[in-house]
């Protein structure tokens, strides 16, 4: 594996989906029953259909997280998850059900993030499918290696070129935050010293289409294609 290089572009892939929770099971009800509400009496808007508050995110692309953790016997487990986005500049929050992930972390504290790309697609697919109770060597049957993390008590996947090495912040309600410690990338997908996506190749979860699609070509500067109006 070539040497991994200090980047900080890891956290702006993350940034493209927000997420909220709702605390403590009666505010959950309480919530569903004022969104029933409000569903009922939307209206409609000319040439527009509505499709309620349902998966709300639904048709919006969701960042393909790979999240790698020990297990009790120190191997190696990845699952997908696709709800995640950056919460603070060096904190990452990721919405999660039970899974041998979770079980990991309380053991652990600390997991690494990957982003799945055009080139790992059948893979990463597969670690989202397949449970690491069900099968424990999951990792191993991709024929994907991995390095200790020199930083926090969890895997480097070597095969995903871009990782966040995480401490776990806290984890209450299905919502885990996680602090960024470091930041490492391949010199493959470096340009100038920085993280290039032409490069990475990542790939995004398209929930409405239930499919994986590739990130496009550049349309526009950050914080310089709108001056025109300025």
């Amino acid at each position: 594996m070539k040497t991994r290089t200090l980047t900080v572009a890891a956290l702006a892939l993350l940034a493209c989906v927000g997420l909220t929770a709702c605390s403590g099971a009666g505010n959950k009800n309480e919530n569903k029953n004022e969104n029933m509400t409000k569903q009922e009496n939307i209206q409609e808007v000319a040439g527009r259909k509505n499709f309620g508050n349902k998966h709300a995110l639904v048709t919006t692309p969701q960042p393909c997280v790979m999240i790698a953790t020990w297990d009790k016997d120190h191997t190696p487990d990845v699952m997908m998850a696709a709800w995640a986005g950056q919460l603070d500049y060096a904190q990452i929050v990721i919405s999660l059900s039970k899974h041998k992930t979770t079980d990991n972390l309380a053991e652990t504290g600390a997991f690494t993030i990957s982003f799945a790309d055009e080139r790992t697609v059948a893979e990463s697919d597969y670690f989202g499918l397949v449970s690491g109770n069900d099968v424990p060597d999951k990792v191993a049957r991709t024929g994907f290696t991995f390095t200790p993390s020199p930083n926090v008590d969890a895997p480097i996947i070597n095969e995903y070129p871009l990782t966040l090495e995480c401490r776990v912040v806290s984890f209450e309600d299905g919502m885990l935050i996680g602090e960024v410690v470091n930041q490492s990338a391949d010199e493959s997908i470096l340009t100038d010293g920085k993280v290039d996506l032409t490069k990475l190749k990542p790939i995004v979860f398209d929930a409405a289409a239930m499919c994986y699609r590739a990130l496009g070509d550049s349309v526009g500067q950050a914080w310089g294609s709108g001056k025109k109006f300025q």
